[in-house]
């Protein structure tokens, strides 16, 4: 079957749910055709591939603030302090009366503040904007242990946007592609089999930054990196050739929801190809 070619102004649903899940440290090279992600690739065959996709900065603190912020703040570190005063794709999400929370494997309790190995900060974004972190409350209901996914998806309590991080080992940072690919083999059938997904949902899985300083659009050096569109109503194996980056993303969820650009998601286009 001819692989399906991209149409730049498709449709762009109003997103039941949105699932994001952020692997790690890998090039689109090392992820698409490799036989030691068997599950990613099976994935490849009937959802759509970001073919020309590229993280914004290295290391991984920043790209996690730009796919949840449109910035990088200025932040080319891992550090566990440089906490940000900014509006967040959390806030925005609240402000259109949509629910939201953050599932962080290996967290050791809601809103934990500091590393926790093989739970890291820096692969968490929502913990270092002010205005959730220091709210006990709110940061305690949204920001939770990934153990409460498979709950909240058997009870039909998962919110509206649902940002997914793996620990170390399972993200492919510490450990192998393949232990990745396992990982996501347990996991994303359940995210694809839940009412949320079903009824008008979107999942993209991507990687934080690649191996190299690959980049596009005049904003994006972290590496091509493989990102997956997968939507009950997305176009079955189409590759998309057009430059798209970690705000591209952002911007996706933004405009699918009604809701402002952040930053530099503001002069990005959102990925509107990959939807009927």
């Amino acid at each position: 079957m001819p692989t399906p070619t991209p149409t730049p102004g498709g449709t762009l649903p109003n997103f039941s749910h949105v699932f994001v899940i952020v692997m790690e440290n890998e090039e689109s090279s090392a992820i698409v055709g490799n036989g030691a992600a068997p599950y990613v690739n099976g994935l490849l065959s009937d959802h759509g591939l970001a073919a020309r996709y590229y993280a914004v900065s290295h290391p991984s603190l920043p790209n996690y603030l730009a796919l949840t912020a449109g910035s990088t703040f200025g932040i080319s570190s891992d550090c566990t302090g440089c906490f940000v005063n900014a509006t967040n794709l959390a806030d925005q999400v609240e402000s259109s009366g949509r629910s939201w929370k953050a599932y962080m494997e290996s967290m050791p309790s809601s809103c934990y503040v500091g590393d926790a190995y093989p739970y890291m900060q820096k692969h968490d974004p929502f913990i270092y904007y002010n205005d959730i972190r220091t709210n006990a409350t709110r940061c305690a209901a949204h920001v939770v242990p990934f153990t409460q996914l498979r709950a909240d998806l058997t009870n039909g309590t998962v919110p509206n946007f649902a940002w997914i991080t793996p620990n170390m080992c399972n993200d492919m940072h510490d450990c192998s592609i393949a232990t990745g690919d396992a990982w996501l083999a347990n996991v994303v059938p359940g995210i694809l089999g839940s009412s949320a997904f079903l009824d008008g949902g979107v999942l993209f899985i991507t990687w934080d930054e690649g191996s190299s300083g690959a980049g596009c659009c005049g904003n994006a050096a972290g590496g091509q990196v493989a990102t997956l569109v997968i939507a009950s109503n997305g176009v079955a194996g189409v590759r998309s050739t057009i430059s798209e980056t970690h705000y591209s993303l952002l911007r996706t969820i933004e405009d699918a929801w009604g809701m402002s650009p952040l930053g530099q998601a503001g002069n990005a286009a959102a990925m509107r190809e990959y939807f009927r």
